[in-house]
């Protein structure tokens, strides 16, 4: 009696763990930041549905001989932190989801979102 118990409970538990959903991999909506391209006309820029726990170098900035961008606003719905270098490196600071902003005094180069 006690194995049939065993077995039942361990199936059970096999196939909940099995429906359960699989943790998302990206965050829903848009990151936007501006920054000043190439030809130095300003433009806006986004990141559409960012990948999750994935460190991100904005392509336009990456490169330490660029402005960095700036005015970065957070309309995903996972927390935003950005960081003043490149591969998530600096000084950081985190933009609340659906809505979180900053002014253009604060430079960033890279982005991770929660």
């Amino acid at each position: 009696m006690r194995l049939r118990t065993s077995v039942a409970a361990t199936v059970g538990a096999l196939a909940l763990v099995i429906s359960l959903p699989a943790p998302a991999g990206a965050a829903e909506g848009d990151f936007t930041y501006k920054h000043v391209d190439q030809a130095g006309v300003a433009r806006t820029s986004s990141l559409a549905d960012p990948r999750s726990r994935e460190c991100i170098t904005l392509p336009e900035v990456g490169d330490e001989r660029t402005e960095p961008a700036h005015s970065p606003r957070n309309n995903t719905n996972a927390t935003a932190t950005v960081f003043a270098g490149a591969d998530c490196e600096g000084a950081h600071f985190s933009l609340r989801p659906n809505g979180g902003k900053a002014s253009e005094r604060l430079k960033v180069r890279s982005v991770v979102f929660s």
